[in-house]
């Protein structure tokens, strides 16, 4: 067992009968869904609300039922991957382009669970490249304004670089819009950045998650570390 199927398998042990479940993307969280398929399998009634096309798709070949959320959805799990998180579970998420319904689905939740392997543990954020997903009007205007305001946060002139698909072209998120990464090298106060850059108009949202995160769930080589921060 690989050190993200262990931190899958931790999360699952809190999953309860009749509860509704965030289901996130990315590879540890390939292995949540395909745990919750098989307890759907087994007869329990859960039900599913991915955080982008693919984790649905996923869903769909386990059979988890899912839900389109609307007002009245109450979301007892959403459990998720990371690309970072550090020691106050702040988090980089969005490596996988899918940072904004991740978000939504995490901030609804009672309880958000991160599962990753040991090496997303990490003191500080800003190691992996920060994603910002924006608007496609403008955006080279939108690029412009979040260095200057990289520049009067001290971050000063770093590599800013739309996503491209590896077919060609540039990456579109679920939403259909373009990210931005950015090589920051390390990020200060994630709270203050978040809160900046998501003021610019064009800018949809930051892959910085703050004060959501309830447990981190890290698989290592011969088990799991867990830590509680709510």
């Amino acid at each position: 067992m690989t050190a993200k199927e262990r931190a899958a398998t931790a999360a699952l042990e809190l999953v309860k009968d009749r509860m509704p479940l965030g289901l996130g993307t990315g590879s540890p969280a390939k292995h949540f869904i395909d745990g919750v398929g098989a307890k759907v399998a087994q007869g329990w009634d859960l039900k599913g609300i991915p955080t982008s096309q693919a984790s649905a798709d996923q869903a769909e070949s386990v059979s988890i039922p899912l839900i389109e959320p609307d007002e009245t959805t109450i979301i007892d799990l959403a459990v998720d991957g990371a690309d970072e998180a550090d020691p106050n579970g702040a988090l980089i998420k969005g490596g996988g382009g899918a940072l904004l319904r991740e978000k939504i689905i995490a901030q609804a939740a009672k309880r958000f669970i991160v599962i990753a392997d040991a090496s997303k543990d990490v003191p500080q954020l800003g190691a992996f490249p920060l994603p910002v997903e924006i608007d496609r009007f403008g955006w080279s205007l939108t690029v412009k304004a979040i260095r200057q305001t990289l520049a009067d946060l001290d971050y000063g002139t770093p590599d800013l670089t739309l996503r491209a698909q590896e077919e060609g072209g540039f990456f579109l998120s679920d939403g259909g819009h373009y990210v931005v990464d950015m090589a920051l090298g390390r990020i200060a106060d994630p709270g203050l950045l978040d809160k900046t850059l998501t003021m610019l108009p064009g800018v949809v949202t930051t892959g910085l998650f703050v004060e959501l995160t309830g447990s981190l769930v890290f698989g290592t080589a011969d088990g799991v570390s867990v830590r509680h921060l709510t």
